[in-house]
């Protein structure tokens, strides 16, 4: 059996170990990886690059820095940061119509630059946003479509666990991706917003007019989004200027969501366990898949399947706009039957090389291929952020949920095409790190 061969039956070997059995990413990648590299080479060589593997990520300095910011996401959860934030985007925009829609997708754009997690946005959004979306008689479809688009903001924009792993994985500046993540988060949740609008235009009734509310309640709901810019601007200014690393920013930003939360009252002893306890158990997961898709991409790389695609791919007789279209095609189908996290670490060691091969600017890439998997966080099968606000929302059937998702696709889409066609898009803030 050729060395090709041996890595596509270990592609599908995890793909059965993964759907069939159940079993976690991060295992299903190790064991397979593990069992592969074995059969090619020998297993005392599999047992000692496991090993190998397993330590170097464990005490790797540069994971630090997940843990960290994931503490000042959940710190900002439990002390209520968002429900303020919600109250500030409702004030503004909420008197016209789909107003609290569009408040909601700013609401969680806003709590995901801090908290850089779809699902904790999604379990944040879905019990403060919906309620009021009811009360003033929004189309279930519309609000529970915007709450779970609007979630996916978590991944895009800074600091976003799956970017800092990218960074790792490639060995990139976690800084440039950050800044990179905030014009592509900027300009998909614009777009999430059009989409309400666009909806509302098809639907009037489905998102009335909420209440006007008076310039002067408008200014003061904005010190209630004074933890996020505080948090925000610390983060990315410190890094900007280079007074932080990636993991001394995370550590600065934690230390301060508890200063301001204990300030504000709002931090109980009891909310800071659980705190504390979210971290660690988010932190294990996705250390564990870390690792688990090192030893998985040791096993792509002695099958040489990753060098063949790329070599292929660059050798095809179409120009490399197709090339690129093709490659992110495979990520939204990839990302709706996988989770966007273990899809991004299996399939990076692949095509990373090849997009560099093209020519295209690689935090571009890192940062648009997070855009496209985002569409899997809200797409059947898995869509795990639909689960969510779908399991959140009880009234509501799983499959309005995802009829009012169909209808925002259209914005990732045409995200996705207008960085592709304007890269400048993520391109310019890095550029100004360098």
């Amino acid at each position: 059996m050729s060395l090709a061969a041996v890595g596509i039956v270990g592609i599908l070997a995890l793909l059965v170990v993964l759907f069939c059995f159940g079993m976690p990413v991060g295992f299903a990648m190790g064991i397979v990886g593990f069992c592969g590299f074995c059969f090619i080479v020998s297993v005392p060589a599999g047992m000692n690059m496991t090993g190998s593997v397993i330590w170097s990520t464990f005490s790797k300095y540069g994971l630090t820095v997940i843990p960290l910011f994931i503490f000042m996401g959940q710190v900002a959860f439990y002390s209520g940061v968002n429900e303020k934030l919600y109250r500030a985007a409702y004030h503004w925009i909420g008197q016209i119509r789909g107003g609290i829609a569009m408040a909601t997708v700013m609401a969680c754009a806003a709590f995901s630059a801090i908290c850089g997690s779809n699902a904790a946005t999604a379990a944040t959004m879905t019990t403060v946003a919906l309620p009021e979306m009811n009360k003033y008689g929004y189309e279930p479809k519309l609000s529970t479509g915007a709450v779970a688009c609007g979630s996916t903001l978590g991944v895009v924009i800074p600091p976003s666990v799956v970017l800092i792993v990218i960074g790792l994985s490639t060995e990139q500046s976690i800084a440039e991706l950050f800044y990179g993540g905030i014009g592509a988060g900027i300009c998909l949740a614009v777009l999430l917003m059009m989409g309400v609008y666009g909806i509302c235009r098809l639907h009037p009734d489905w998102g009335p007019v909420g209440p006007s509310t008076p310039l002067s309640e408008k200014i003061r709901s904005l010190s209630g989004a004074f933890e996020m810019v505080a948090l925000f601007a610390l983060v990315m200014l410190g890094l900007y200027f280079g007074f932080f690393t990636p993991a001394e920013a995370g550590a600065a930003g934690s230390f301060l969501a508890v200063v301001i939360s204990v300030a504000q009252g709002r931090m109980t002893f009891r909310k800071l366990i659980y705190s504390v306890l979210d971290t660690l158990r988010i932190s294990c997961m996705v250390v564990t898949i870390v690792a688990g898709a090192v030893i998985f991409g040791k096993f792509l790389t002695v099958t040489r399947i990753p060098y063949d695609i790329a070599d292929w791919v660059v050798r095809l007789p179409v120009s490399n706009v197709v090339i690129m279209a093709i490659v992110f095609g495979i990520y939204i189908i990839g990302g709706a039957v996988m989770d966007a996290l273990a899809l991004l670490l299996i399939t990076i060691p692949i095509f990373f090389p090849v997009a560099v091969q093209l020519g295209y600017d690689p935090v571009w890439f890192g940062v648009t291929i997070t855009v496209v998997t985002t569409l899997g966080a809200v797409t059947p099968p898995v869509g795990a952020t639909t689960y969510v606000v779908g399991g959140m929302a009880k009234n509501v059937p799983l499959q309005d949920v995802f009829r009012g998702v169909a209808y925002f696709l259209p914005a990732y889409l045409i995200c996705i095409l207008l960085l592709m066609i304007f890269p400048q898009i993520v391109t310019f803030l890095p550029a100004l790190l360098k």
